[in-house]
């Protein structure tokens, strides 16, 4: 059975062929891919990874595309979505979210249940499964701070759901890194607050957003992590005179230097390609090795 068959026949979801990832990507760049899929249930997933799993089949799974810079060469493979997973359930101050729900509009979902402990979450354009893969955070708080379990799928293809102490999560990491799983749905706990007190810190933290950071461009974000608590990326690579500083139509932001924006049509090698220079300068010149926030896909496998 080919893999159209099988996605038709078995029900599996949406299904996009030679579907464009700039569509999906933050950055606004990617190649085409053989298969988008949106699978439209947990126990759906499941079977088109093991369709995926039984016939060695290249597949990428792709939360919001907001930290992912994938190449401009066809994608041969299947890129899943989970934006189908998409449910919140309220139980008192405990929070049950699927995979495939955007944080801001979880965060929103939450200040309206009076919730708190999620405004850090309110301006980060992933989704939970992204931001759990991650640990995304902002304000010196994480996804590692609300979290109580996470549920996902294993190599075996069994869905296991761990408490968030046996999940390795420190700065920006998880145990996800360094394993093939698929986040399906997390628990988290928040706790009592006023709706306006929550509105009111999200509004001035937006405000803040929109002052330092260039929104107007298409972006992942933040591009490296910072080396450590007081030293900063945005300010070395600053420092280097990179502000302003273009390969192509990609340009390190003049508003926030950690930020690299697709300013006139970008190609995902040209945002590549900034990235890989202001690394090795930084390297040059101050024997830091900057870890790069965002995963590259489909460059060079």
């Amino acid at each position: 059975m080919n893999i159209k068959e099988f996605l038709v026949e078995n029900k599996i979801g949406d299904i996009k062929e030679h579907e464009e990832l700039k569509k999906h990507t933050t950055y606004k760049v990617g190649g085409q891919c053989d298969y988008f899929v949106q699978p439209a249930s947990i126990e759906k997933l499941t079977l088109l990874l093991k369709f995926i799993k039984d016939n060695g089949i290249k597949y990428k799974v792709l939360g919001n595309g907001s930290n992912v810079l994938i190449s401009s060469k066809r994608y041969n493979g299947i890129i899943i979505s989970l934006n189908k997973l998409n449910s919140i359930k309220f139980d008192g101050d405990i929070v049950e979210v699927d995979a495939g729900v955007l944080l801001i509009k979880l965060s929103n979902a939450c200040a309206n249940e009076n919730l708190g402990g999620l405004e850090f979450a309110s301006g980060i354009p992933g989704c939970v499964g992204g931001a759990i893969y991650m640990n995304a955070g902002a304000y010196k708080s994480d996804m590692s701070e609300v979290l109580i379990d996470v549920t996902y799928i294993d190599d075996n293809l069994n869905i296991v759901t761990k408490k968030k102490e046996d999940l390795d999560f420190s700065y920006r990491h998880s145990i996800f890194q360094e394993n093939n799983y698929t986040i399906v749905s997390a628990k988290i706990k928040l706790y009592k607050e006023d709706k306006e007190e929550i509105l009111t810190l999200m509004n001035t933290r937006r405000q803040r957003r929109i002052e330092s950071q260039p929104l107007e461009y298409p972006s992942a974000g933040s591009v490296f992590r910072n080396p450590s608590d007081n030293v900063f990326s945005g300010q070395l690579i600053e420092e280097l005179g990179y502000k302003g500083y273009s390969i192509g139509g990609a340009k390190v932001s003049e508003k926030h230097a950690n930020f690299i924006v697709n300013y006139n049509n970008a190609s995902a090698e040209d945002i590549k390609a900034l990235i890989d220079e202001i690394k090795e300068k930084i390297k040059e010149k101050y024997n830091i090795d900057l870890k790069v926030e965002q995963e590259f896909v489909n460059f060079g496998e």
